[in-house]
């Protein structure tokens, strides 16, 4: 998240979280797409993480950046932290271990999003190489340890890091080593959030498996073909997972809302300050019975800034956030947002995921998000291969894109972006496994090489 939000508005009832939330609905012409991406920065000259400080460090960089752009900066006291488009809506933030992430402009189009994408990369290159920068296109930092990971300084990071050791075994692994690339999609009212939603949730394990992509730690096999997706099941199960609750009858706004309540809180922001109120309730907050705020109520900040603390498979705002996918190569990046565009912005292709899904228990769900870090497109659920799934799916998404009939200027529709998950299912192989062949074939055991094959 680029910038936690500042708004003073005081709220004093769940119904106006419930209200806020469902706000979000929108007719479907005015549908976005907003696509994130996250790379980890390494010096070109020894493979090694980039520190915040220094003549070719993350600030350097970010400043950099800001007189290419003329974005505006954003600041916590002196230190720039990442950059605003305050006109486009875009964003630059940096993530704890220094990810550098592009929070992109909400758009129209996959073409869209990925012209985007590549102009800022080609952007992010010019000044990065000059002070011997380069990005990796990784879900997870194969070479480094958590103790050679550098620290940005955020406020917010400080708290989490803190708080992550006292409920679960890969929090501070997630929060410095790992990166995905997500999209974020709307819904027209809450029966539209509800199946997409559902959706989303059952089907969050397909994009894991086809984007699956960190098989490596600290230069070496970790045993699993996405460790960033084994990661969050052992980071802070309070705050993540499948949700089942999601297809209970009666879901909608009210119901998530209630789970996010009962989400511990991180922190409050009270001007720059960075509060630690770890592990207490916002509905104390919200009652006004805080022990550690005693005589303040939330405000609409504290409650947006509670929401961006949550971590489901499947994250519910005003929008939706699809969470599951490793970061990857350039065109990887665009091909998360037509997957899961193809599915869930045309009614067609939304009713027959449905349809495919539907019949599947949350013990089938589960035990597919479980499998999927170790097996990808090897796993299996209610009998079928998830490469079986995987085709289906993207058939689906594929016909989805096509009736939504967007073409570039030269003639083509957004179809084109799933070619590299189509060669995926093809030959039942994640991008980790090309990576492990090539480690223990031609890299001679050695992670160096992937520095040139995943660089940006």
């Amino acid at each position: 998240m680029a910038r936690d939000t500042l708004d003073a508005t005081p709220i004093s009832a769940r119904d106006e979280l419930v209200a806020w939330m469902e706000q979000g609905s929108k007719p479907e012409r005015a549908f976005r797409i907003g696509t994130e991406h996250e790379k980890i920065p390494f010096t070109l000259s020894r493979h090694e993480p980039v520190p915040y400080e220094g003549q070719k460090g993350i600030r350097k960089l970010l400043e950099g950046m800001r007189h290419l752009l003329g974005w505006e900066p954003i600041m916590e006291g002196d230190t720039i932290i990442g950059l605003a488009d305050v006109t486009g809506g875009g964003a630059i933030s940096l993530e704890p271990g220094g990810q550098f992430e592009l929070s992109g402009a909400p758009v129209s189009t996959i073409h869209e999003t990925c012209a985007e994408l590549n102009a800022h990369l080609a952007q992010v290159r010019e000044v990065a190489e000059p002070l011997g920068i380069g990005f990796l296109g990784i879900g997870m930092s194969p070479k480094w340890s958590r103790t050679e990971t550098p620290v940005m300084p955020k406020g917010r990071y400080k708290i989490m890091a803190g708080y992550m050791p006292k409920v679960g075994s890969y929090g501070l692994d997630m929060m410095f080593r790992t990166c995905t690339v997500q999209v974020n999609l709307d819904f027209s009212s809450e029966a539209d959030m509800v199946k997409k939603m559902r959706v989303g949730l059952a089907l969050q394990p397909v994009a894991t498996a086809l984007f699956a992509n960190s098989p490596f730690t600290e230069g070496r096999p970790n045993g699993f073909l996405s460790f960033r997706s084994e990661i969050w099941r052992d980071t802070d199960n309070a705050r993540s997972g499948m949700l089942p609750f999601a297809f209970e009858d009666g879901f909608g706004f009210e119901r998530y809302v209630d789970y996010a309540l009962d989400v511990p809180m991180y922190f409050v922001k009270r001007g720059d300050a960075y509060i630690d109120v770890s592990g207490s309730s916002f509905r104390d907050l919200l009652a006004g019975r805080h022990p550690l705020l005693p005589g303040e109520t939330a405000t609409l900040s504290d409650w947006v800034n509670h929401l961006s603390t949550i971590f489901p498979e499947v994250r519910l705002k005003r929008f939706l956030e699809m969470r599951g996918a490793d970061a990857g190569p350039w065109a990887k990046l665009c091909a998360l947002p037509a997957f899961w565009v193809g599915l869930l912005y045309d009614r067609q292709a939304l009713d027959a995921a449905w349809e495919l899904v539907k019949d599947w228990s949350a013990e089938d769900r589960q035990k597919l998000r479980d499998d999927v870090p170790r097996l990808a497109l090897h796993a299996q659920i209610g009998g079928r291969s998830l490469r079986e799934i995987a085709r289906t799916t993207l058939a689906l998404s594929s016909a989805g894109l096509k009736r939504r009939g967007f073409h570039d200027r030269l003639g083509r529709d957004e179809t084109r972006f799933l070619e590299p998950l189509e060669e995926a299912v093809l030959t039942g192989r994640s991008p980790a496994e090309g990576l492990l062949e090539r480690f223990n074939g031609e890299w001679d055991g050695s992670v160096e090489p992937v520095f040139q094959a995943l660089a940006y």
